[in-house]
């Protein structure tokens, strides 16, 4: 399996799983470039790499142009920028809400946009959104994130019917809990909230995993390479589920 020749960017690509997906593709052949709000982490990773907000459409532009100078045509995205608030729904505040969409579902729709056209030249393309099993099912306390994850989910099937008749694929991927900076800052919190022990606060979010496990970062980079690959060239629309069997 092999992505030269490939440049493919990876936002969120400074920890977790962004920063899996990357040095996976770059193994495969492709010329990453990663993205992120905060330099020291993208530096620290080795790879070419461009500041940006995903919420933000011009600060977007700017990256990806940024990024199309210095290494040609983009050939794909994987939107893996992401954050996580939980709260009862009584207390949701709106401004959560509208946190939760904007990064989660807005970000991927504006780094889907800015690349779209050098796919659509080059009528070769991959975009790939790192979702969630929140994108398929509820979850208590989690409102605002499963409302954001599930446009996601809309937003990949719509675009992947618009996009069917060219040789541009658009998937998301559906991990459960991740084990990542992110689920580290969900465990405190629980601990925080509850009193549970950490032993106790990983147990009670491994339980919907039939496996009783954490996805490990590098099983949800693999996959992204895989779908980035001809081997996947049919797979359009889908929603690949990594939970161990808990959907």
């Amino acid at each position: 399996m092999t992505l030269s020749g490939k440049h493919i960017i990876v936002t969120g690509g400074g920890t977790g799983v962004g920063a899996a997906t990357a040095k996976a593709l770059a193994a495969a052949g492709a010329t990453v470039t990663i993205m992120g709000r905060r330099t020291e982490p993208l530096a620290a990773q080795g790879l070419a790499f461009q500041t940006c907000d995903v919420t933000d459409m011009s600060s977007v532009q700017a990256a990806f142009t940024a990024a199309r100078e210095a290494h040609g045509p983009i050939a794909g995205v994987i939107a893996n920028a992401g954050a996580a608030e939980t709260a009862p729904f009584s207390r949701m505040r709106p401004e959560t809400l509208q946190t939760m969409l904007s990064v989660n579902l807005i970000g991927v729709s504006n780094v889907w946009q800015a690349a779209l056209p050098d796919l659509t030249t080059a009528g070769w393309g991959r975009l790939i959104a790192v979702a969630s099993t929140a994108g398929l099912k509820g979850y208590a306390y989690a409102s605002a994130y499963c409302a954001a994850k599930h446009g996601v989910i809309g937003l990949t099937r719509a675009l992947a019917l618009e996009l069917g008749a060219t040789d541009v694929t658009v998937n998301a991927i559906c991990p459960g809990f991740v084990e990542t900076p992110m689920l580290e800052r969900s465990i405190q919190n629980i601990i925080q909230k509850t009193g549970m022990t950490e032993e106790g606060a990983r147990a009670s979010l491994m339980s919907g995993n039939p496996q009783k496990r954490f996805v490990q970062p590098g099983e949800v980079a693999e996959t992204a390479v895989w779908l980035c690959s001809e081997a996947a060239k049919s797979v359009n629309g889908h929603t690949l589920t990594m939970s161990g069997g808990e959907i």
